[in-house]
């Protein structure tokens, strides 16, 4: 389910809650579902334990999971509309960006190929 990528430049607490985010979003895992144990995880992903925990300690900052102590960490009821929120304040970046392309010169139609293109492949 988590594949890391050792040769990333992103660290590896980050590539796991940007995936575990993900899995979230798309509904592979659920709210209130039970995530893997820090041990468990970190022998699958032969990952340092205390990595797997920082990226959990992330999570568990914002809300998006929640820990039951002798029992694990789960997916917060909320933990979607949470991430969907979060993802909507990223959208002041992509009109900065957007303006930084208007200004290099990349048209409009480009830049809707682009979102059509990423759009369509979701459905």
């Amino acid at each position: 389910m988590f594949v890391i990528d050792a040769m990333s430049r992103c660290p590896v607490y980050e590539q796991l809650i940007s995936q575990i985010e993900r899995f979230i979003l798309v509904g592979l895992i659920k709210e209130g579902e039970q995530l893997p144990s820090v041990r468990a995880l970190s022998v699958s992903l032969s990952v340092n334990p205390n990595t797997i925990q920082k990226a959990y300690s992330d999570l568990d900052s914002r809300k998006i999971i929640f820990s039951v102590p002798g029992k694990g960490c789960f997916v917060s009821e909320d933990a979607k509309q949470l991430l969907s929120e979060y993802r909507r304040k990223r959208l002041v970046d992509l009109e900065e960006m957007l303006n930084e392309l208007k200004i290099a010169g990349i048209s409009k139609d480009e830049v809707n190929e682009v979102i059509e293109k990423i759009f369509d492949e979701r459905r």
